[in-house]
């Protein structure tokens, strides 16, 4: 990969780390505790817990992708962003536009699933 596209990987990648991250603040707001004292009906009370749930995945997922993505600024830093670890050949810069935290290329991935 040529120091431009990692350059613009880098870009890319610390954008959407930035955007995941308000994100995760807006999140963090709506899952808040449901407090008892709050006026909701019966179902509205339950709907709200329900959707807080919901949140709640959404912001453990966002999380987790915040963490996968600053792994992958670590693997530019260090040298070796866009390398299958398995087959040491490079991976697709369409899979790395797509999903830029990828670790593996796409043949890897797939027998990774089969086995």
């Amino acid at each position: 990969m040529t120091h431009e596209a990692l350059a613009n990987q880098k870009e890319l990648i610390e954008a959407l780390i930035a955007s995941l991250r308000e994100t995760d603040e807006y999140l963090t707001e709506q899952t808040q505790v449901i407090e008892p004292s709050v006026s909701l009906g019966r179902l509205t009370r339950m709907e709200a817990i329900g959707e807080k749930a919901v949140q709640e995945h959404v912001q453990a997922l966002n999380q987790k992708r915040i963490i996968r993505l600053e792994h992958a600024l670590d693997r530019i830093e260090a040298g070796n962003y866009g390398l299958c670890p398995v087959c040491n050949e490079e991976i697709s810069a369409e899979r790395l536009s797509s999903v830029p935290e990828a670790v593996m290329c796409v043949a890897c991935m797939e027998k990774r699933a089969k086995s």
